[in-house]
């Protein structure tokens, strides 16, 4: 395990044929991680090994690795007798479609991933380098937290990783796989990064586990239900992404390489610009129901406007309400953000404000240009949310649309309602282009609510209590809420048949590519968190 000196009865300097031949024997070693019973416990568990892992993750022959031969130091606890070659953690860097990126893979065959000084340091080696040639870091996690036997110094290693998380934040790309457990401190640094990736089953992320919680609080909770994959997929939002297996994980990573840049210099790559189905366009004409009241899939409109009909979405289990994610649209990489009338009428709420903002403020610091679908009636009044912190929460939507200074298109394809028209990148927060179709209504609120305040004491003293509001909407609707109010004053750049949408927008990314805008000098702003 781990013996770099001389090979047996010899003394250096030796010859090159035994040199090659000692060299040859330690690569070997290194790639059995903590030894083949190990490796075939792994597999018990429905788990990769770590360079299996990297197998699927990197296009074929890219890898090349870094500090295989590095061992931990510590000789407490009988660690002296028990050193295995890279220290739990496989680093170097591949590609992915041909571009580079630098990637680690903790071993858990090894001291159970656990991350110790030597461990920490060549992760950190890593970030270090990838932050000077500006490339994407992804890291693989199954790791049990830090080493309990270095103590202090496993701990000063987390945080030596935490910083150069948030030092790299928009300057590169970052991407955490959890592949095994990722508990305590262990879980700050994927937290950090720009999207999770869980597995379910396999998967854990917690800050303290199922025995801490039942001796603090006397709750019974098993890994899966307080840390699993579709928990934090569906209910925190600490991960973006949960899948079945280990591979399709992987394979979601890789494909969200099509959509990103190398860095924040960058522009991101361009897609083959193909149509969307065939009468893709037509259908948008049927998809928005005559009662306004009634829902529909925003995701039909945006597969019948982007190439291919292809939406890589984020967040999928958490709030179902707001619509994030990648495509492409006429070649132009593009980050969709639309309000989804199937959930919750596509208010906005909490949890959607973070999602989105969080999106947002991604694309921005990677040249990523914004595509604004809107239906939103509003903000989702009531008690847990105004107790909750909606006022704070909203706002950060609202600073991150205002904040970001890429190509930025809005459509509204029905309702923008009150403050959530202003925060869903109208023109008013630097909305570069914005349109509408002809069914949508824009106003400080719902028909049915305006009438029942500007005229309520009217309706109360009709005949027909019922006909007399149903007169006001229909007033309402013809001289307030509909597009062209907007358009009149400049907030809206045109009223556009919905089978334009396309076109339209290609348009627009066309003529904003080389858009140049910027902010006030300053250190940061103080985004509401």
């Amino acid at each position: 395990m781990g013996h770099l000196g001389a090979p047996a009865g010899a003394a250096w300097p030796v010859s090159m044929d035994k040199a090659l031949e000692r060299l040859e024997a330690l690569r070997h070693e290194s790639t059995l991680g903590g030894g083949e019973a190990r490796m075939e416990a792994q597999h018990a568990r429905g788990k990769l090994t770590a360079r299996e892992r990297l197998a699927l993750l990197l296009d074929p022959e890219s890898f090349v690795e870094i500090d295989r031969f590095v061992t931990h130091r510590s000789t407490e606890f009988g660690l002296a007798e028990q050193r295995f070659l890279g220290d739990g953690v496989v680093t170097g860097h591949g590609q992915i479609h041909g571009r580079l990126v630098y990637v680690f893979s903790q071993d858990f065959t090894v001291f159970g991933g656990s991350l110790s000084e030597a461990h920490a340091e060549k992760i950190v080696k890593l970030q270090d380098l990838a932050m000077k040639v500006g490339a994407p870091v992804i890291g693989l996690n199954d790791s049990g937290g830090a080493r309990i036997q270095e103590g202090v110094v496993s701990l000063g290693g987390y945080a030596d990783i935490f910083l150069r998380n948030t030092l790299a934040s928009g300057v590169i790309p970052q991407i955490s796989v959890i592949l095994g457990p990722c508990a305590g401190g262990a879980v700050y640094s994927p937290a950090i990064t720009d999207f999770v990736y869980m597995v379910r089953g396999t998967s854990f992320m917690f800050v303290t586990g199922p025995n801490v919680v039942k001796t603090v609080t006397h709750e019974d909770v098993d890994m899966e239900s307080l840390g699993g994959a579709d928990i934090h997929a569906g209910t925190s939002g600490v991960a973006h992404f949960a899948h079945d297996s280990e591979a399709e994980s992987l394979a979601a990573v890789r494909d969200l390489f099509h959509f990103i840049p190398q860095n924040n210099t960058e522009r991101p790559p361009e897609g083959p610009g193909s149509e969307p189905p065939t009468g893709a366009s037509g259908r948008l004409l049927d998809l928005i129901p005559d009662n306004p009241n009634r829902p529909y899939d925003m995701v039909d409109v945006i597969r019948a406007v982007v190439d291919e009909g292809a939406f890589y979405e984020i967040h999928q289990g958490f709030a179902g309400n707001i619509l994030v994610g990648f495509a492409h649209l006429g070649g132009h990489a593009i980050g969709v953000v639309a309000n989804q009338p199937a959930v919750l009428a596509g208010v906005l709420d909490i949890d959607a404000s973070d999602k989105g903002a969080r999106f947002v403020r991604f694309c921005d610091a990677f040249n990523v240009p914004l595509v604004v679908f809107e239906d939103v009636p509003g903000f989702l009044p009531g008690v847990g949310q105004e107790h909750g912190g909606i006022i704070r929460h909203g706002a950060k939507l609202l600073y991150a649309f205002a904040e970001a200074t890429v190509p930025k298109v809005t459509v509204i394809t029905r309702k923008a309602y009150g403050g959530a028209y202003d925060v869903m990148n109208s023109k008013h927060i630097r909305g570069d282009v914005n349109l509408a179709w002809p069914s949508a209504e824009i106003a400080v609120m719902g028909p049915k609510g305006a009438v029942e305040i500007l005229f309520r004491k009217e309706i109360a003293e009709s005949d027909d209590p019922e006909k007399a509001t149903e007169d006001r909407m229909r007033e309402y609707r013809e001289t307030l809420a509909h597009p062209y109010v907007a358009a009149s004053r400049g907030y809206l750049d045109d009223v556009i048949d919905p089978r334009e949408t396309r076109p339209r927008l290609i348009s627009a990314l066309d003529m904003l590519a080389n858009k140049r805008d910027s902010n006030p000098p300053r250190k940061h702003g103080n985004i509401p968190l």
